[in-house]
């Protein structure tokens, strides 16, 4: 492939790379889920918060009450936890409407 052939594809799938989300991104909201469905279904529903309706801040506020009964959360799994929730089902996050 000659340097010109490169280039134009380069130039040509740089639009759907910079439409593409950030893999990091969609990782954290993964594995944000992921703790949720693991650890939150021991003993909630999800009606707990699909109700609920608040923003990550106020997630993570849940969470360390949560913490305070007895949950066994490392920190860093809050933040996931919280982005998720905050993200999927936030204040702007119509019901029954995942925003992602």
């Amino acid at each position: 492939m000659t340097v010109r052939r490169k280039i134009l594809l380069a130039f040509a799938c740089a639009p759907m790379l910079a439409l593409a989300a950030p893999a990091g991104a969609q990782s954290a909201l993964d594995k944000g889920r992921d703790i949720v469905l693991e650890k939150c279904f021991q003993c909630h529903t999800e009606a707990m918060w699909r109700d609920q309706r608040q923003d990550a801040r106020g997630w993570e506020a849940n969470l360390y009450r949560m913490v305070g009964r007895g949950a066994l959360w490392t920190p860093e799994e809050i933040k996931l936890m919280a982005g998720y929730l905050g993200t999927d089902f936030g204040p702007n996050v119509k019901p029954n409407e995942p925003a992602r």
